[in-house]
């Protein structure tokens, strides 16, 4: 495992992820290069300095400053909605030094794959494809932990272009904050997190969404208690952030919920019908299952915002 060191980190979107990231580095790995935020504005980025999150904050649209941030730097971390993936590439791809790697952390990659091919061109060797599986209700810098990564996994989508040393550097990046780092295809990923990540969050979301239209919405909240507050904890979770992620992964989503519609199906068939046996044979499964992986350490793999 290689030690991992740096001299300058740009993030982009000093949030709850690129905020976690810089604080992991610091405070737990103890590391002393220069981090720098770039927001879309220097303002939205100086409560980061403030908290000394990082060291200098600077606007998006100020030509000068972003070249002289991304002078010198070892990594550029991209921490936005997936949708801004192809604009911010766009946007450093003129002041992107030879040595500078590339990664994000958008819980979508087949897009962002696409995107950093059509604005790197022949330099997307420098891009490689990162999520970080973590997150939390709460967003923002003010949110990020040192220890946010600890136990989570990160999963690293390499390019054939990438050479294994950038691969290996990025993974010992994400090492240091205490995650651990798998490796899958850009199209696996997207199967896999539309599945355990992005379905669940759409039936959070959908679960308020039809009590809200409830004639009796206030009644219906006023006594949910703890298995909808459990149920609809991650639709806290950022609008944009997922409006985003459901677009970008749409053919993949739409698969799972075409998958979860049958299940649906089925079980309104059986209550419908008064088929106990064939609920409770299908709820027992799913016990099993659920504390299966429970057992694994289930709890180290949260399908939060990034789950992003």
């Amino acid at each position: 495992m290689a030690a991992f060191t740096f001299n300058k980190l740009v993030i982009f979107g000093v949030g709850l992820i690129g905020g976690s990231l810089a604080r992991a580095l610091r405070e737990r790995a103890g590391l002393a290069g220069r981090v720098v935020g770039v927001g879309r504005s220097a303002q939205s980025v100086a409560r980061a300095v403030e908290l000394g999150v990082i060291d200098e904050a600077v606007a998006l649209d100020d030509d000068v400053a972003l070249s002289r941030a991304l002078q010198g730097a070892d990594i550029v971390l991209l921490a936005a909605p997936v949708a801004q993936t192809q604009p911010l590439l766009a946007r450093i791809a003129p002041f992107l030094e030879a040595q500078t790697l590339v990664t994000d952390a958008g819980s979508t990659k087949s897009d962002v794959v696409a995107a950093a091919r059509a604005t790197l061109s022949e330099r997307v060797a420098q891009f490689v494809p990162g999520h970080p599986i973590a997150g939390r209700e709460s967003s923002g810098v003010d949110a990020a932990l040192p220890d946010l990564y600890v136990d989570r996994n990160v999963v690293l989508c390499p390019l054939a272009e990438n050479a294994p040393e950038a691969v290996e550097r990025i993974a010992a990046m994400w090492r240091v904050t205490g995650a651990a780092v798998h490796t899958m295809s850009e199209a696996q990923h997207d199967r896999v997190f539309a599945s355990v990540s992005h379905l669940p969050h759409v039936l959070s979301f959908a679960l308020v969404e039809q009590i809200l239209e409830a004639p009796d919405a206030q009644l219906k909240f006023s006594f949910a208690a703890g298995g909808f507050r459990d149920f609809t904890r991650i639709a806290a979770s950022s609008p944009e952030m997922w409006r985003d992620v459901c677009l970008a992964n749409r053919a993949a989503l739409l698969a799972e919920l075409d998958a979860y519609t049958d299940v649906l199906a089925r079980f309104r068939a059986a209550i419908d019908a008064s088929d106990g046996a064939a609920l409770e044979a299908a709820f027992a499964r799913s016990r099993v299952a659920r504390t299966e992986w429970q057992e694994r350490g289930g709890k180290k793999i949260p399908g939060d915002p990034a789950a992003k």
